[in-house]
């Protein structure tokens, strides 16, 4: 079982950027990929990005290519998201997750999640 904390979240203006954190305990964190969703009020959970348990791939939804980095540190067992040009779209709850998986594949190999942190984009 692996246990994740996120932290980071805020309210920024548009334009700005914000980095979100993932602390993760329990399994060898080198040893699975990690990924970023978030969840908007009304809307389903959505895949952000993902990384692979190296580091070597990484992975982004559409919407965020290019204004989005997804990071890792294992040796710090942390992964990042670093989010610039941040769009009033972008406000969600965020929330890590870890695969059962080495490699970055579907949500539904995300099987241990955090509680989620509030970015709120707004003037």
């Amino acid at each position: 079982q692996v246990q994740l904390v996120e932290s980071g979240g805020g309210l920024v203006q548009p334009g700005y950027s914000l980095r979100l954190s993932c602390a993760a305990s329990g399994r060898t964190f080198s040893s699975y990929a990690m990924g970023w969703f978030r969840q908007a009020p009304g809307k389903e959970r959505e895949f952000v990005a993902g990384i692979n348990w190296s580091g070597g791939s990484t992975y982004y939804a559409d919407s965020v290519k290019g204004r989005f980095t997804i990071s890792r540190d294992n040796a710090k067992r942390t992964v990042n998201l670093q989010m610039t040009s941040l769009k009033p779209e972008d406000t969600a709850v965020y929330y890590c997750a870890a695969s059962r998986y080495s490699n970055v594949g579907p949500m539904r190999d995300f099987g241990s999640w955090g509680q989620g942190t509030q970015v709120t984009v707004s003037s």
